[in-house]
This record gives structure tokens, C-alpha cells and sequence, in this order.
């Protein structure tokens, strides 16, 4: 049987979904050897979408998230605790949509952000291990945070597939 993942990030770019699709296709990305260990041959990714937008979680997801604290240039800024409720919103729709085995959501706005993996059986909420203020941190604290993020799920993801 073949397992099927999609991915819509925010705050990891597609990062996420880049380096699963490398794994899974036999070929390197940055963090994925070292994370993806074990990924096996049955694994694909169906889908990677990269949603930052207040107005792309509607129309694309056809979610109605919380109402954001902040938006800046169409981006939504959520706390924490709303980043991880949304994240979970955003799993769910992306596997829905796509009928993948396995669904997860990213987005970060003040805080750590929120990660969410999520299958038909359950549901791992997580957190990068870098704080940020998409508002006021710089380019560098939010880069951390990003790779902080996607290093979380890929190794979440190894673990479920083990």
C-alpha cells in the first residue's frame, strides 16, 4: 500500500513538502537524509502548498480561520495557541482535498508557530523549538524559526513511519 502525504505550509515554505518528495524520490534535499531515514519506497507526496495568505486559507482550503490579530500584506499573524488550532485546520483541509493518508499544517506568526500531522487515527500538535514575531523579528530569527519548524515535522513524520 502506498502511504500519501500532503503538506500546506506557511511559515516552512514547502520546505516540508520539498524534502519529502526528495526522500521519496530516491534523491537528496537539505534536511531529509538525515530526518527521513526510513522512507520507503510506498511513500509519495501527493501535494505541497505554500498558503500564507488570510484569503488563500479561504478560497484554497475553503476554511474560515479564526479572525487573525494582525494582517500584514495579506498575511495572516496569529499567538501561538491560534497558530496550532490553525495548523490543525489546515492538515485536516489539505488531506481532505487531496485524499492523502496523511495531512500537515505549519503556520507561524508570534511564538513558536504551529505544526499540526495528522492522520485518520490522530492528531500531533507541536511547536518549532524558535520563537519569532513575524512582526518585528528579523529575516535571520525568522529563518531559524522556518528550519527549526521543518526539522520538527520531518522528524515527527519519521517516527509515525516507523
Amino acid at each position: 500500500m502506498t502511504l500519501k502525504i500532503a503538506t500546506a505550509e506557511c511559515f516552512t515554505h514547502g520546505l516540508i513538502a520539498r524534502e519529502i518528495h526528495a526522500c521519496s524520490q530516491g534523491y537528496h534535499g537539505d534536511f531529509g537524509p538525515k530526518y527521513l531515514k526510513n522512507l520507503k519506497e510506498d511513500v509519495i507526496l501527493l501535494s505541497g502548498i505554500f498558503i500564507p495568505t488570510l484569503s488563500a486559507l479561504k478560497s484554497v482550503l475553503n476554511l474560515e480561520p479564526p479572525e487573525p490579530q494582525e494582517i500584514m500584506r495579506g498575511i495572516k499573524v496569529y499567538d501561538e495557541k491560534t497558530d496550532q488550532e490553525v495548523a490543525v485546520m489546515m492538515a485536516r483541509a489539505v488531506k481532505g482535498i487531496t485524499g492523502a493518508d496523511i495531512g500537515i499544517g505549519t503556520t507561524a506568526g508570534i511564538g513558536r508557530g504551529g505544526i499540526a500531522i495528522l492522520t485518520d487515527e490522530f492528531t500531533i500538535k507541536a511547536t518549532a523549538d524558535v520563537h519569532a514575531d513575524l512582526r518585528s523579528s528579523g529575516s535571520s530569527q525568522l529563518l531559524k524559526r522556518q528550519i527549526s519548524g521543518v526539522k520538527k515535522v520531518l522528524s515527527i513524520l519519521e517516527d509515525i513511519l516507523d
